[in-house]
């Protein structure tokens, strides 16, 4: 269905799409004859053509009577209008959305690469979120981004704006330092970097990102498994630490209690008695007071690093102590 009116030579932008940001009036067929009516919409704007190059721009809401002379812009348009008929030289009219354009959503489509600058491992890591903008300047938007489109949509902007917008986010993760850990904690810092960077470029493109927010990020796949390999390190080096061992103490119990564990016979029966033997060695050390023991050896219980018969033995022979 024909978005435009030209009934008794009335030209305006009815009931416009909420996506279309640019729109070409006079396609095959409406042609626009000198006498018509032109009206703008609250949040609407205008740009002319004729033979290719622009002669007017609007951006007042009103009724503008193409025949005479109340409008500053009639007078240079005039002309045109009496030179098409019965001509290929066709007048040409193109609206566009005025107002801030508000909540349009974004997503990167290829994940943001750089190198965890704590960890020295590449990241893969895509980001979504939402922006607003206005199209600040009409004229260098309809010469550097509409080229001759006769729709011109959300999606076509997307797709404009993050082929800006990435680089500069790629750019300030490498140079922030910023840990994997520490991503969803800057997600604010980031998109300002990203908005501020891209002021200029998206300024001489026609128009203005009035915010711009990442509401998420999401890590890939192989990017998961080298963050839940480290996760899995430092649970242990905590639990280590609670236990009142060292890492390479709490492994080589975790070792002891798996091959205690194993129904392989002597095998396991030997580690279960080395177990028993490790887990005194550490019971007795002499800067430890009888108390002290006693908190360690029931953590370790806790940690399930110890047998309930190996608990019970030492925690009497720790009572006795007391």
């Amino acid at each position: 269905m024909n978005p435009f009116n030209q009934f008794k030579d009335i030209i305006q932008w009815d009931n416009p799409n909420e996506n279309e940001l640019f729109i070409k009036f006079n396609k095959k067929g409406d042609e626009i004859k000198n006498a018509s009516k032109l009206i703008i919409q609250p949040g609407q704007g205008c740009i002319l053509t004729y033979e290719g190059k622009i002669i007017n721009h609007i951006n007042e809401e009103g009724i503008y009577d193409l025949k005479t002379d109340n409008k500053p812009f009639i007078t240079s348009i005039k002309k045109f209008l009496s030179l098409q008929d019965g001509s290929e030289h066709i007048l040409s009219v193109w609206f566009y959305r005025k107002a801030d354009i508000p909540n349009m959503r974004w997503g990167t489509k290829v994940p943001i690469s750089y190198t965890d600058p704590v960890y020295t491992f590449p990241i893969l890591l895509s980001a979504f979120g939402n922006y607003s903008i206005k199209i600040t300047k009409p004229t260098e938007f309809f010469t550097n981004v509409i080229a001759g489109q006769e729709i011109y949509c959300h999606a076509d902007l997307k797709e404009l704006l993050l082929s800006r917008i990435v680089q500069p986010i790629t750019d300030f993760l490498a140079n922030a330092k910023f840990s994997y850990v520490d991503i969803d904690s800057h997600l604010n810092s980031i998109a300002n970097e990203a908005k501020n960077k891209t002021k200029t470029i998206f300024d001489q493109l026609g128009f203005e990102i009035l915010d711009f927010r990442i509401e998420g990020t999401q890590f890939s796949k192989d990017t998961m498994e080298r963050i839940n390999k480290i996760s899995d390190v430092q649970a242990d080096v905590l639990a280590a630490k609670i236990a009142g061992v060292n890492y390479t103490q709490m492994q080589q119990l975790q070792a002891m209690k798996d091959a205690a564990n194993n129904t392989g016979g002597t095998a396991g029966i030997l580690m279960g008695i080395n177990t028993g033997m490790h887990t005194s060695n550490l019971m007795n050390q002499k800067t430890l007071s009888p108390l002290e023991k006693l908190k360690q050896l029931k953590e370790l219980f806790d940690l399930e690093l110890i047998t309930k018969e190996e608990y019970t033995e030492k925690k009497n022979e720790l009572l006795k102590l007391l």
